[in-house]
């Protein structure tokens, strides 16, 4: 009678048989791998693209189970999966220097972006500045001209007189003494003359006497008017101009008679001159007395 160890033996040898047989294309694929470069000669390795470029390619297979090998070992899989990696790693360094410059020119463009806007408003700044500076120099070229014609109006008037008023004093004679009425009149001329500027007083002086005695006569009629204005009432004497004619009639205004008449009484003629830049100066001044008198209770 026979033990079951013996009938268990063909059962053990056919599994053992099964796991070598499974074990043998990673075993044969290694080897193959690994003796492929030293067994296939250089000529063959030439020959072979020419003796396949007519067949299609198929991708090898590995093992009885197909392409993929189940059982493959940690070499193989190492080996099939390190040039992924290597790209992998390869895109991961070209990622990364992509961004690198992204973010460079990220920067230089937000550099250049700042500097362009800080030159913009370094212009903006410098174009009102410049502005102002002209508004300012055209308002002041506008003062000088308004100046300018102030100027020019003044000198234009130094010269020009107008007549405000006039009188004649009559004498006895070539006696240069003043009478009341005469008194009266020049009391009367220098009232007006108060807080006035810018006026003269023209005398002409006309006594009958002929000759160098005339003149000397209506000379001493002028100067007794001048005497009594200066000291009675303070008139500037360079405001106060005198002609002593003698018998000869001063030509009026706009006339040109050759042989003017001759006078016959002694007589002292004055006119009141004011200049015309004078005028607008005693205009305000009139105003300010009139508003301050309105303003007195």
């Amino acid at each position: 009678m026979q033990s079951p160890a013996f009938h268990s033996l063909p059962r053990n040898f056919a599994m053992f048989a099964l796991a070598s047989a499974l074990a043998l294309p990673v075993w044969a694929q290694d080897t193959t791998s690994s003796a492929a470069p030293q067994s296939a000669p250089p000529a063959a390795a030439q020959q072979q693209p020419s003796s396949t470029a007519d067949q299609p390619l198929t991708p090898p297979k590995e093992g009885f189970w197909g392409r993929i090998n189940p059982f493959a070992s940690k070499k193989w899989v190492k080996k099939q999966t390190d040039p992924i990696g290597d790209r992998l790693t390869e895109l991961d360094q070209v990622n990364a220097r992509n961004a690198s410059d992204i973010k460079d020119v990220d920067a230089r463009a937000q550099a250049g972006i700042q500097k362009a806007q800080a030159s913009a408003d370094s212009a903006n700044q410098t174009a009102t500045t410049a502005n102002q500076q002209a508004l300012n120099a055209n308002q002041t070229a506008q003062q000088a001209a308004n100046h300018v014609n102030q100027l020019n109006s003044k000198v234009g008037g130094l010269d020009q007189y107008k007549q405000m008023s006039d009188l004649q004093i009559n004498f006895r004679s070539s006696n240069p003494v003043l009478s009341d009425d005469a008194r009266a009149q020049l009391d009367q001329l220098a009232a007006s003359l108060t807080g006035r500027d810018g006026y003269i007083i023209e005398m002409d002086a006309q006594s009958p006497a002929a000759g160098s005695l005339g003149i000397q006569n209506s000379a001493r009629l002028a100067e007794a008017v001048e005497r009594y204005l200066v000291t009675q009432h303070q008139i500037p004497i360079y405001r106060m101009h005198y002609v002593a004619l003698g018998n000869a009639q001063a030509p009026a205004a706009g006339t040109q008679d050759d042989k003017p008449a001759r006078v016959k009484t002694s007589s002292v003629h004055l006119r009141l001159m004011e200049n015309s830049l004078a005028a607008p100066a005693v205009a305000q001044s009139q105003s300010a007395t009139a508003a301050a008198g309105l303003e007195q209770p």
